[in-house]
């Protein structure tokens, strides 16, 4: 045990160590706390249990891993106001230190001591209709609360006080899938939301008072009549009037959670300054709502508040959840996106699934060694800078009890351990080389909006599913089907944000496609024109800017002058039946398609009129009326199209679409980096200095012999596979290198290529 009394000066002394740059270290990690107990619980009596550990420890470096990571709770490190008890900490950090390994530390905080509450009654989380949430194991109590927010940041600091002392420290995971409230759900509230206590709501009024300055301001955006700032309140309802109330709602929980992980970066920089600082999402905001009532993170925010901000990464998290190929990859190139936007160094793959997924009853399809073998490299091949599989033994207890190990609970070493320690072992002994790769510049990119997430404001709840709940989930398969639809054709693809959107930032890119783009802001739409006006390629879909960011509908449509831009207007707006709808294509010359080729669509059948003499309708509905129609602008050109394509590839892919979407690659002059002589067969690549990395996946179950084309610079090369060490031949034609692969079933393959 510490006494609290003696940390001041200790932490004192430790804060006018001069700053230090931040570790340079890719860690290749499996999550161990100490015997079998599963995070965030910790075994007690770790001093004595140092010797057993050892044995797992060992066991852990002789895979190849070279970090454990390791975890703490609050509850369990600060049991009373006075007193911090890091002994399982000591523990691993000698072990990791005596065996020759890394430590990464895991943060709890939702896992919460009681005297918090006992110590701060008002700071419960309440939700929307006045409940409040008397915590168990978790969720632990408000962090708007002055009070909490100070024990809370100093526990930070007193870890990174402790840690900084050993040489097997490196670095830190201050946040596990961030929410307002984690691992905790309240059975009893229908429609749970949080956090609606009197702190939250103050820090609110406050967010609102920076935003728009005066009262006046406030009652003009949302439509209001307050006298004072304390009748302020968040939004709970959904209204037939104003929801600009709601969209602030959001939008200020979003900036919420980021200066809440800045905080507690503060905390622990300020003391170690050199290690390195991570969280990661549960569910990137690709699969995710912001409506979710949890309290929703934005990718994007969190990483500017860290060094890597990452993902959870569970292809077969429970039962009926097997996700293929493409999700996956879409995954990992949305998480690589914001990992490496506006030149941030990569992304880290908080957890790694290693066995078997369960909640209670549902358990899924089993974990292989060949999973865990495509899982990582796809990881690896977007550029990730740290892999943490979660667990080194199952879960011992709760609703996840047996599944997620690596290895079994009885201490038996699994194929899939040590086909995840035959990686690491790569990793490892190529750190620099990971460490400096970046991917390739994308010359395609899709701009993820969630704004889209609020047309109509709050989601309501029907009977029938309502005007909202036909369409649960199209903004998600909007954007994971242009993912799909182009991911055989081995074309980087980046998600841009909508919020982040600058002409500098889109001036890199040959082709902007723009899915259910029905709600933008403003400031983007000035962009839009902007690249389009300087030569841009740009696709819209149905119904573009119809509304902007406060909720406010456009006079015409596409919104916010952007039908000058797209060269149309919409002239009649329809729900198709059922849902779905199909253009007819009637336009000659357009890559990938002839007249009479036939494009699915979903939801909206929106008929379009050209504007403009450089506008030309391409395709009709079946019962007629213009469906799509391109343009020029300035020096670009756009297409407009009246449904949603997307979204329509996700849930029914049909040929004429991926010819579609594989066309408008050629349409807008993008170059493809790859070519193979089999189809279906994965390559990525990532640039290290003057390098390149290829990577091979054969996602069949067929052995396959293939040849491979990329684009490189002319010159001479030299090609080293990085699992074999052995040297790759390698013949030149023009722009193209070229090698030969052979794969068996679920193979990789990944060549360090190196100019002469």
């Amino acid at each position: 045990m510490i006494p609290l009394r003696s940390l001041p000066s200790l932490l004192l002394g430790l804060a006018l160590i001069a700053p230090a740059q931040t570790a340079e270290y890719f860690p290749v990690a499996v999550w161990y706390g100490g015997g079998k107990a599963r995070a965030p619980m910790l075994e007690r009596g770790a001093r004595a249990k140092k010797e057993v550990w050892r044995k797992d420890v060992r066991q852990i470096r002789e895979l190849g891993f070279n970090t454990i990571r390791a975890w703490i709770d609050w509850a369990s490190g600060q049991p009373a106001e006075r007193e911090y008890n890091f002994e399982t900490l000591d523990v691993l950090l000698e072990l990791a230190e005596e065996e020759g390994l890394k430590l990464f530390l895991q943060v709890y905080m939702d896992s919460a001591p009681h005297w918090v509450g006992e110590q701060y009654p008002d700071a419960r989380f309440v939700s929307s209709g006045g409940e409040v949430i008397q915590p168990e194991s978790s969720p632990g109590y408000c962090r708007d609360h002055a009070g909490v927010r100070q024990l809370d940041n100093a526990f930070y600091a007193a870890l990174a006080g402790r840690a900084v002392k050993s040489r097997a420290f490196v670095g830190w995971d201050l946040w596990s899938e961030p929410h307002v409230i984690n691992w905790a759900n309240p059975t009893w509230i229908t429609r749970p939301e949080f956090c609606f206590c009197t702190h939250t709501k103050a820090r609110f009024r406050a967010w609102l008072k920076r935003k728009y300055g005066t009262l006046d301001a406030l009652n003009e955006a949302w439509y209001r009549r307050f006298t004072t700032w304390e009748q302020v309140e968040p939004s709970r309802m959904s209204t037939i009037l104003s929801y600009t109330d709601y969209i602030d709602w959001k939008a200020f929980i979003t900036d919420k959670l980021g200066e809440d992980l800045k905080d507690r970066y503060d905390a622990v920089k300020g003391i170690a300054p050199a290690s390195i600082v991570t969280s990661h999402a549960a569910g990137v905001g690709l699969f995710a709502s912001p409506h979710h009532w949890e309290g929703q993170s934005d990718d994007w925010t969190m990483a500017r508040q860290v060094d890597f901000y990452g993902t959870s990464f569970y292809p077969k998290h429970s039962a009926f959840v097997d996700r293929d190929v493409p999700w996956r990859a879409a995954l990992m190139d949305f998480t690589r996106s914001f990992g490496f936007d506006q030149g941030r160094g990569g992304f880290y793959v908080g957890e790694l699934q290693g066995g078997f997924g369960t909640i209670a009853l549902n358990v899924s399809p089993t974990v292989t060694p060949a999973d865990l073998r495509i899982w990582t490299w796809t990881a690896l091949s977007r550029g990730a800078k740290g892999i943490n599989y979660y667990a080194w033994y199952p879960m011992n207890s709760g609703y996840e009890s047996g599944g997620f190990g690596l290895n079994e609970l009885d201490g038996t070493i699994t194929e899939r351990a040590r086909e995840a320690g035959r990686i690491a072992r790569v990793v490892d002994r190529n750190q620099k080389l990971f460490l400096a790769a970046r991917p390739p510049q994308a010359e395609v990119a899709v701009v993820y909006n969630p704004l889209a997430h609020f047309v109509g404001g709050r989601q309501r709840a029907t009977p029938y599913g309502g005007p909202q709940g036909e369409v649960a989930g199209i903004e998600r398969d909007s954007w994971l089907g242009v993912h799909r639809a182009l991911f055989p054709k081995n074309v980087p693809l980046d998600y841009v944000h909508v919020n982040h959107l600058t002409a500098d930032s889109l001036r890199r890119y040959k082709l902007v496609y723009f899915a259910y783009p029905l709600m933008l802001p403003e400031a983007a739409a000035r962009v839009l024109r902007e690249y389009v006006a300087n030569g841009g390629a740009l696709v819209a879909e149905a119904r573009m800017g119809w509304n902007n960011e406060r909720g406010y509908a456009a006079e015409r449509i596409p919104g916010m002058g952007l039908w000058e831009v797209l060269g149309c207007r919409e002239t009649a707006i329809t729900t198709a039946e059922k849902g779905r709808t199909s253009l007819h294509w009637t336009a000659a010359g357009f890559p990938g398609l002839k007249p009479g080729d036939v494009l699915p669509g979903r939801w909206y059948q929106e008929t379009l009129e050209p504007a403009g003499r450089d506008a030309r309708v391409v395709a009709e509905f079946a019962g007629g009326g213009p469906a799509a129609v391109e343009s020029r602008y300035g020096k670009g050109k756009s297409l407009t199209i009246g449904s949603y394509v997307s979204a329509a590839y996700f849930s029914t892919p049909a040929d004429a679409a991926e010819r579609f979407f594989a066309g408008l690659l050629e349409w807008a002059g993008v170059e493809l980096p790859v070519r193979t002589s089999v189809p279906g067969l994965e390559v990525r690549t990532l640039e290290a200095g003057g390098e390149t990395i290829a990577f091979v996946f054969n996602h069949s179950r067929e052995n396959i012999r293939a040849n491979v084309g990329l684009r490189l610079a002319q010159g001479s090369f030299a090609a080293t596979d990085l699992m074999t060490e052995a040297a790759v031949p390698l013949a030149s034609e023009g722009p193209w290198v070229g090698f030969e692969t052979a794969l068996g079933p679920d193979g990789v393959q990944a060549l360090r290529i190196r100019p002469r």
